[in-house]
């Protein structure tokens, strides 16, 4: 759903009645039951903040008789001016059936921001002609209730709208619901009638096509005048002539054009022109990820030694949505983070990129968090499902973030990263490693021992202060108690390490290590086995509602207060909490 901001909250006196969304210039679709005999309209749409509300009046409906399972509860509403967003692309609900994520935008009651609910059609067969069933996508989600009724059901591989929300099934703990299918909204709005290819047709390609040369156009301010460019489409063509007030957009005109031409050979001449017009398309440009963390920050905890403080945030929309704070038990934490990361994925919007952090005291950075279980029911390595980093607790201060944000707008202006190599026979000294780490070309580093190594422990410690913004090591590195031989594993890390670095901005790392993850699971002996990624971007965990969130939660303080020397500890029950892995690497000593 990337850049879907035709997702619309309607609002009736003020109130929020439901959701919405629009599907060609100045006109939006939500239920009749929503819209219909509730007095003054206005609609906004979330997806672009510090919009004004528009007002809005309802300009046709289904025959929708009032009652709840009654048929035809759509509502077309017009606009009292143009918003200048693209509108939805619409696809046949057949592409919805077979175990495929949907994604419905509603308005919940305490989330006027909006809120994502996640669900799956239960199979092909219509309710009563006229509706498809949906079940929640996983036991946990958020279930479609007042609020998400006119809500677009989008399908996430295609961000194409299949549906709108109906109703819920109602029922305290019920995860279920309804939609009308588009095909059903054309049925009751004629006004539809070529914005929903049928199954299988070529039209659906073309009409993709003609929306993305569309939204180019857009972007790049083509100067172009949508009437002419339609009249030389249709001259000669026994055609529709353009509406008598003109198109105010392209995207109008490209509307009329899917909508109002029946002959698929003008519209394919309309796109052509316009691709004419646009030019050849540019290589594209590589852009950054649009991370959308999870944070789960553990910490010692001072109410016992069986205990650990965990707190789980979520980051979208630069806000934090704050899931989980409490005090664990060690032989519970697994299963208590797993289920509050499925929670916490509630927060996560489907087009960005989802990324698991664990922010952890020095002394548990090597804590192997990428090979838990992703869920009770599914034995996938956690780091095999997702990107999966850790960062120091400590590095939570604020004077820290600010040196890390300018390490990144170093890092952001290559395509590349070099490694500065901590290699086990020639370490150098800590001193050496900071300058450069913070003054010299190369801002990652990598370490051929691991980091609890009597030869690199404090070689580890000046670059997580640095703050070097990537550090990486493999949990098994090199083992050699002195300098090994030329034949080390460590330094043989290290190289294969730089070579695939160099390839691949910082910025992209928890996705590349992702991979490397994956491929190391199927062949025996790859370098990659065991790596351990600290990354850390402040940039990702910003949330200007709320400053210094972390500093103020019981996890970040006791985090400092174990960097400070208040005596770090190892887990008595850790084998408890990570069954079936190797036993814990030897334990930092507290910086």
């Amino acid at each position: 759903m990337t850049g879907a901001e035709w997702h619309a909250r309607v609002e009736c006196a003020g109130e929020v009645a439901g959701a919405g969304f629009l599907v060609a210039p100045g006109t939006v679709l939500t239920c009749a039951h929503v819209a219909l005999d509730r007095g003054p309209l206005t609609v906004s749409f979330p997806q672009r903040p510090g919009s004004p509300a528009v007002p809005a009046r309802v300009v046709a409906h289904g025959d929708w008789a009032g009652g709840p399972t009654d048929p035809g509860d759509l509502a077309v509403l017009e606009l009292t001016e143009d918003i200048g967003i693209a509108p939805a692309a619409l696809a046949p609900a057949a592409g919805a059936h077979g175990d495929r994520k949907l994604v419905a935008y509603g308005f919940p009651a305490g989330y006027d921001e909006g809120q994502l609910a996640e669900y799956r059609t239960t199979g092909p067969v219509y309710v009563s002609g006229e509706w498809i069933q949906l079940e929640a996508w996983s036991g946990h989600g958020q279930p479609l209730v007042a609020g998400f009724s006119g809500a677009a059901v989008v399908l996430v591989e295609t961000g194409e709208v299949v549906g709108m929300v109906t109703a819920a099934a109602g029922g305290k703990g019920v995860l279920s619901g309804r939609m009308m299918p588009t095909d059903v909204m054309r049925r009751h709005w004629p006004g539809l009638e070529g914005l929903v290819p049928a199954p299988g047709s070529g039209a659906l390609a073309a009409r993709r096509r003609l929306r993305a040369l569309v939204e180019r156009a857009v972007r790049v301010g083509l100067d172009c005048d949508p009437e002419r460019l339609y009249n030389d489409t249709i001259a000669g063509e026994i055609a529709p002539q353009p509406p008598p007030e003109g198109f105010d957009s392209l995207w109008s005109a490209a509307w009329f054009v899917q909508s109002e031409l029946d002959d698929p050979a003008i519209v394919a001449r309309f796109t052509d022109r316009l691709a004419a017009l646009l030019g050849p398309r540019p290589a594209p440009r590589r852009t950054a990820p649009v991370w959308a963390p999870i944070l789960i920050e553990l910490g010692h905890s001072g109410a016992g030694e069986d205990l650990v403080c965990v707190q789980v945030s979520a980051y979208s929309g630069g806000r934090r949505h704050p899931v989980a704070c409490d005090t664990v038990p060690y032989s519970q934490l697994r299963a208590y983070v797993q289920d509050r990361i499925d929670a916490a994925f509630r927060h996560v919007p489907p087009d960005a990129d989802e990324l698991i952090a664990f922010a952890l005291p020095r002394d548990w950075l090597d804590w192997p968090v990428d090979r838990w279980e992703s869920d009770p029911d599914d034995d996938t390595p956690l780091g095999l499902a997702v990107p999966v980093v850790v960062t120091d607790h400590a590095r939570r201060k604020a004077r820290t973030r600010h040196a890390l944000t300018r390490a990144w707008q170093r890092l952001d202006n290559g395509s590349g990263a070099r490694v500065h190599k901590v290699r086990c026979g020639c370490p150098g000294k800590p001193s050496e490693l900071r300058l450069a780490l913070t003054e010299s070309e190369p801002c990652l580093a990598g370490f051929a021992a691991a980091p609890g190594t009597d030869r690199t422990r404090e070689h580890f410690r000046t670059s997580v202060i640095a703050p070097a913004p990537v550090v990486v090591w493999s949990r098994r590195g090199c083992a050699a108690e002195s300098d090994c031989a030329d034949a080390c594993p460590g330094s043989a890390f290290l190289d294969k390490l730089d070579a695939h670095a160099a390839r691949v901005r910082p910025a992209d790392l928890p996705r590349s290590v992702l991979a490397l993850r994956r491929k190391a699971a199927t062949q025996d002996g790859h370098w990659a086995t065991d790596i351990q990624l600290l990354w850390d971007d402040p940039r990702c965990f910003t949330d200007p509602h709320e400053e210094g969130a972390h500093m103020r939660s019981p996890v970040a303080g006791t985090g400092v207060e174990a960097e400070a020397g208040a005596g770090a500890r190892t887990p008595p029950q850790l084998d408890a909490v990570r069954p079936q892995l190797p036993p814990p690497a030897p334990r930092f000593p507290v910086a």
